[in-house]
């Protein structure tokens, strides 16, 4: 005899698993660890990747691949591509506005979060062709030669997103740095962290080359050492106020000189959260000398 269904009331929910995003793909992390998000282990919301520093260094190697495609694309381009991920990213709010909801964010709040993300993306989607017009020069010398000062990408920079911004800090952490050519490997929130999976998932369905941007989800006290330290890191950008952090993750990042940009926005909505100078912090500038009359 068949035994009656069950109620939903009495059925079991499937916490979805919220795995990394590298290299285009969504895999496990290489330790299979995860960690309960939120409450207990006995009734998770979901799971979440923990990720190890095996899994940081297969993301830069991804990282790494992708420079020299992205970077040789042209400006208008990666704005296109910038402005494409908005539209998907328009596409799903419904989606991300649930998804803040249950991280504590008010609908409304939630809802204002989506919104700016996809203007922060439009934003930055203008300056890509604006950027080096902008901030590139022709330089007076003395001697007969024209000297020219133009922007170039510094190559994989490492991320350390906002804690307590789950989409728009992410966002406007990461337009800047590829928006001018870079790749990029990110840790997102740990506490929040859906979210940077769920726009992973609107990267891969967008028309971004696989490689350039990568997302990990893990504690910052077991990254962090790595993502200033790795040798095949170019820059890093880092979001918060904790002093230790900062003054660790400046001592790893000297030893093969990168580049270091300490951000300590807390309200991402606001205007100086924004701007071309955020570009610049992952650019490097190429000057040249020609001969005159050659």
């Amino acid at each position: 005899m068949i035994e009656k269904a069950k109620s939903t009331s009495q059925r079991l929910p499937v916490a979805k698993t919220y795995k990394i995003y590298v290299n285009g793909k969504f895999p496990r992390t290489e330790s299979g660890r995860t960690y309960p998000l939120p409450g207990s282990r006995e009734d998770p919301a979901a799971n979440i990747c923990l990720c190890s520093r095996k899994d940081f260094r297969d993301a830069v190697v991804a990282a790494r691949a992708a420079v020299s495609g992205w970077s040789g694309s042209s400006a208008y381009l990666r704005g296109q591509i910038l402005y494409r991920i908005a539209e998907m990213l328009e596409g799903r709010k419904d989606q991300f506005v649930s998804e803040l909801v249950r991280t504590g964010l008010a609908k409304r709040g939630a809802a204002k979060e989506v919104a700016g993300s996809i203007d922060r993306l439009v934003y930055y989607a203008g300056w890509s062709d604006k950027v080096q017009q902008v901030f590139s020069s022709v330089n007076p010398v003395s001697s007969s030669h024209f000297n020219f000062s133009m922007l170039e990408p510094t190559g994989v920079v490492s991320v350390i997103a906002p804690e307590e911004s789950a989409l728009l800090g992410l966002v406007s952490a990461v337009a800047p740095v590829i928006v001018g050519g870079n790749t990029c490997v990110v840790l997102s929130s740990y506490t929040k962290p859906t979210s940077a999976i769920s726009f992973g998932e609107v990267l891969h369905s967008s028309d971004i080359p696989a490689g350039v941007v990568n997302l990990l989800t893990g504690q910052r006290e077991e990254l962090l050492e790595h993502f200033a330290s790795h040798m095949d890191v170019n820059a890093t950008v880092y979001y918060g106020e904790d002093s230790d952090e900062i003054q660790s993750l400046q001592e790893h990042a000297a030893l093969n000189v990168k580049r270091v940009a300490i951000r300590s926005h807390s309200d991402f909505q606001k205007a100086s959260s924004q701007g071309p100078y955020h570009i610049l912090d992952t650019q490097e500038v190429k000057t040249t000398w020609h001969p005159v009359g050659i």
